[in-house]
């Protein structure tokens, strides 16, 4: 008895015609396939990028200027404290890069809700200084989700709860997580009078200023 495997053909249902090899519903639903694979990693990204800015993994992503600035006030009170090691990039090309490759090495401050107190903050554009003030009234500046990448910080300063020595990575107070194996603290209060930072980059989802007074000045804070 002959074997029938390879020999066996498929009747079409009854009613229908069989497509050819080439035909344009084939090639449709082909392209249609191809078009939902490319589309999956497409939103895995999209998905894994949501994830991580929602956990504050990804940090300052902007090119800063490669200009420093001054951060002044007489106080500063936050809830959620965080403090980690970091590297803020420029543009390409910066003629601020000077022999730096373009990046800075910064400690980054995180304050998951902070007030300041008489916030003064300049920079200096070259004998001028662009100056902006806020905070100096009854009104407190407010800040959610406050991020500072510093090279230089001073001040008379206290904490409650205070970690020291955390895997960045791990950090859970301020709602942000600093790169695997980089030196970090973290406390549920800070405060610290007296304010004095060299910023590279600030960022915050609000930032409430009242009394702001922008102006151009021979001095800076």
């Amino acid at each position: 008895m002959a074997s029938s495997v390879g020999t066996t053909s498929e009747t079409p249902e009854s009613g229908s015609t069989p497509e050819a090899p080439d035909s344009p519903a084939r090639r449709g639903r082909v392209r249609g396939r191809r078009a939902a694979i490319m589309a999956v990693p497409a939103v895995a990204i999209t998905a894994g990028l949501a994830i991580m800015t929602a956990e504050g993994a990804l940090g300052v992503q902007f090119a800063i200027s490669g200009m420093p600035f001054v951060v002044t006030a007489t106080q500063m009170d936050g809830t959620g404290f965080e403090q980690f090691g970091g590297l803020d990039n420029m543009a390409d090309n910066s003629p601020n890069a000077g022999d730096t490759g373009g990046q800075v090495l910064v400690v980054t401050s995180v304050i998951k809700n902070a007030t300041i107190t008489k916030l003064c903050q300049s920079v200096d554009l070259g004998g001028t200084n662009l100056l902006i003030k806020a905070g100096a009234g009854d009104k407190k500046v407010e800040a959610t989700d406050l991020t500072l990448d510093s090279t230089d910080l001073t001040g008379d300063a206290s904490f409650n709860n205070i970690e020291i020595g955390n895997d960045a990575s791990t950090l859970t107070k301020g709602g942000v997580k600093g790169p695997l194996g980089v030196f970090s603290q973290q406390a549920d209060t800070v405060h610290i009078a007296n304010l004095r930072q060299t910023n590279y980059a600030t960022t915050a989802a609000v930032f409430k200023l009242p009394g702001l007074k922008l102006s151009f000045s021979g001095t800076g804070c």
